[in-house]
């Protein structure tokens, strides 16, 4: 077998069949660079089952959507259903993370977070939220009293409060850059600018028409984010579920008064709603940020407003799904739709958490756009849902904590799709 190029750029591969220069034939190709693919192609090539992976990624640098414009929050496992796949590789996850931030010396801090019910009836949501945490394996939860939760963040408010050690900050465009150097070292590719346009399967082989060349793999591997059900369909696979993009719109504190917070405050998340709500977050250079909300995108990679794109947003109107996710919360939608219409109602959820903040203390902290299935029932897709077809594997939902588990994640679809891959040469 030919080794493959370990150039990061577009250059193409060695033929592994015939040692043809210049065809770009591997055995696998992983569709998007982001934190997941990235794991993947990693795992994959750490495996030693093949030499012969790329990446291919349709913007000009990895990690560009949602692997970076998140929150940066290393996330332990605390709310997911015990059992799990989101609890499982949480669990995993962050301590593969840590370790690897440790090795390469990007920025991480496991600075704990608090959780703060404001309202009587979300202690007793807390105290199940306590409860599910250690079914999941968390160390160190505390259950506090205000006056203890002011020992650690002076500014907040609260009924109760749940601390919960593990948890922390990080740069995950740190990980993107490390996990592109690894990949490189061990004689992967990562192509940029590289957008998948087409593929079809002939003779055991995948032809995928890319933006820059035809590429050939014997397996496909999706781990496309906002666009994971359109490539699947361009596979030819039929998911019953639909990307929707929510935007999360952020808002920063001046640097004058990001002193008002030291770490992570959280709300207790609504029942039924798949987002955490408003929180506010210090980040690893030192910055606060307050959000994100949760609007519908009229883009997949709608960050402002006013991004529209027809197609997606066609996409979502058609979608039955779409309509009876917004029956069943109504008053949810609504909310967070004048959140983002209204910023001061986004404070005014912020004040009850830190009662110090003003309006003032805020300007615009951008935004992110996340990728979320939905069925045609309208649910939101709780958990990581990945299929396996011949000769692909299809990453159809990966939220968070999909960006902290991604080293576990990248684990298991590698596995899956070495499986992929032994059939195909069978």
């Amino acid at each position: 077998m030919g080794r493959a190029s370990a150039a990061r750029g577009g250059a193409p591969t060695r033929d592994i069949t015939d040692g043809e220069v210049g065809t770009s034939r591997v055995d696998i190709v992983v569709v998007g660079a982001g934190l997941v693919g990235l794991a993947t192609a990693r795992a994959l090539l750490e495996s030693g089952a093949t030499d012969a992976v790329r990446v291919i990624e349709k913007e000009a640098r990895p990690a560009a959507h949602q692997s970076t414009h998140n929150s940066g929050v290393l996330h332990a496992g605390l709310a997911y259903r015990p059992g799990s796949a989101k609890a499982k590789l949480a669990r995993d996850g962050i301590r593969r993370m840590t370790a690897f931030c440790k090795q390469h010396g990007i920025q991480h801090e496991l600075c704990g977070k608090l959780v703060v019910a404001t309202a009587d009836e979300e202690v007793p949501r807390l105290r199940a939220l306590m409860e599910r945490g250690a079914a999941n394996g968390l160390s160190g939860l505390r259950w506090m009293t205000p006056a203890e939760a002011r020992e650690i963040e002076p500014e907040v408010a609260c009924l109760a409060a749940l601390h919960v050690p593990e948890e922390g900050i990080i740069s995950f465009a740190g990980v993107a850059d490390a996990l592109s150097d690894e990949i490189s070292a061990a004689g992967g590719v990562v192509s940029t600018g590289c957008g998948l346009t087409s593929a079809r399967r002939e003779g055991g082989w995948w032809l995928l028409q890319t933006t820059a060349e035809e590429v050939h793999a014997r397996v496909v591997v999706n781990c496309a984010g906002l666009h994971a059900d359109t490539v699947a369909r361009l596979c030819g696979a039929r998911p019953k579920v639909r990307i929707l993009p929510f935007r999360g719109e952020y808002l920063r504190l001046r640097p004058e008064r990001a002193g008002l917070v030291r770490h992570l405050i959280y709300p207790v998340a609504r029942p039924g709603f798949p987002f955490l709500g408003v929180h506010l977050t210090r980040r690893v250079d030192g910055t606060v940020d307050a959000g994100p909300n949760a609007v519908l995108a009229f883009a997949r990679e709608g960050y402002r407003r006013t991004d529209i794109d027809l197609g997606d947003l066609g996409n979502a109107l058609s979608f039955p799904g779409l309509w009876r996710f917004v029956g069943r919360h109504p008053r949810m939608v609504a909310e967070e739709l004048a959140q983002s219409i209204a910023p001061a109602r986004l404070v005014r959820a912020l004040k009850r958490m830190v009662p110090a903040l003003e309006a003032s203390d805020l300007v615009d902290g951008g935004a992110g756009v996340r990728a979320q299935a939905v069925d045609p029932s309208g649910a939101l897709v709780d958990d990581f849902l990945w299929e396996d077809h011949p000769g692909a594997v299809h990453v159809l939902n990966a939220p968070s904590p999909a960006a902290t588990a991604s080293l576990a994640i990248g684990r298991e679809v590698a596995e899956r799709a070495h499986r992929a891959l032994r059939d195909v040469r069978e």
